[in-house]
């Protein structure tokens, strides 16, 4: 099995400006990744607006993906849905495909109880055979999970080797990856507490940040790993501002269409009704990457 660990970029899925998927920046953009150096990618995920996708879309964007890939690096692919039947259906597609892993967040909308939770990944861990990531974000779906829940999960369903954690408690994120330990690993999901997370255990970062400072953030992890927390730190503070940026806008998803297009990646604007950064936004986005000495069209 491919080893899971490292800083993962969350990709965006471009779009042309009527909107509709363009393919050739999928694939441009998985290319400029990997030649990047990053340790993976994420798809259909929040940042890849996955649930403004349709199911048709989803399944494409994993075919095209991974036929692009072609075993250069691992791919983790978004296979959530409302319900427990669908969601074993796309994480099915995704493992027949050749992902590596699959990033799964509970319902969103119908804000399952707890057994609800653990039923719901029980059944899709016995239903396949690809490693599962649970993924804890109150934010999106409305629940936040208990530690005790993910513990329980990660220990009884034999697919769950990993859990992104969202919530913005690092507590959570430590006391999942000390007793859980053996039984699977913990990513970073909260964009501002990287360098916490990695102090408490954790493996990786489902990184937002990641698509527009690739370099940065797998370097950050390389050193912390390496013990050269010095370097890591001065990382964490560089890109900072950034993370801030992305958390705190509400708007992270067209920053980072938009930061791709600055970067000469392809970005495109997001499906309605989602709207484009404001001009004090742009500007805002502007001076950051300058701060960060990231190379920008005019």
């Amino acid at each position: 099995m491919t080893a899971i660990r490292g800083a993962y970029p969350v990709l965006i899925t471009p779009m042309t400006d009527a909107q509709e998927i363009d393919w050739g920046g999928v694939k441009n953009n998985v290319n400029y990744f990997a030649d990047q150096g990053v340790a993976g990618i994420v798809i259909n995920g929040s940042t890849g607006e996955f649930v403004s996708l349709s199911k048709e879309e989803k399944f494409q964007m994993v075919e095209t993906v991974l036929k692009e890939v072609n075993g250069r690096i691992p791919v983790i692919v978004g296979t959530a849905a409302e319900t427990t039947k669908e969601t074993i259906e796309y994480t099915k597609q995704a493992e027949a495909q050749g992902a590596d892993c699959a990033l799964i967040i509970n319902s969103y909308y119908c804000k399952p109880k707890e057994n609800e939770i653990y039923f719901h990944f029980k059944e899709i861990s016995n239903a396949v055979n690809l490693p599962i990531m649970l993924y804890n974000n109150p934010f999106t779906s409305g629940v936040n999970m208990s530690t005790d829940l993910m513990l329980q999960i990660g220990k009884e369903c034999e697919r769950v080797t990993h859990i992104k954690e969202s919530s913005g408690e690092i507590t959570k994120v430590r006391d999942l990856a000390r007793k859980g330990k053996g039984d699977f690993e913990v990513f970073c999901g909260a964009e501002e507490l990287v360098m916490e997370s990695y102090f408490v255990g954790a493996t990786g970062w489902i990184s937002v940040a990641g698509n527009i400072v690739p370099k940065l953030v797998t370097d950050m992890f390389n050193h912390f790993q390496n013990g050269e927390l010095e370097e890591a730190w001065a990382i964490n503070d560089r890109i900072l501002p950034l993370c801030a940026f992305l958390e705190g806008s509400g708007k992270y998803v067209q920053i980072v269409k938009r930061a791709m297009e600055l970067t000469g990646q392809a970005g495109g604007p997001s499906r309605h009704p989602r709207l484009g950064l404001s001009p004090e936004e742009d500007q805002k986005l502007k001076d950051i990457l300058s701060s960060l000495a990231v190379a920008t069209r005019v």
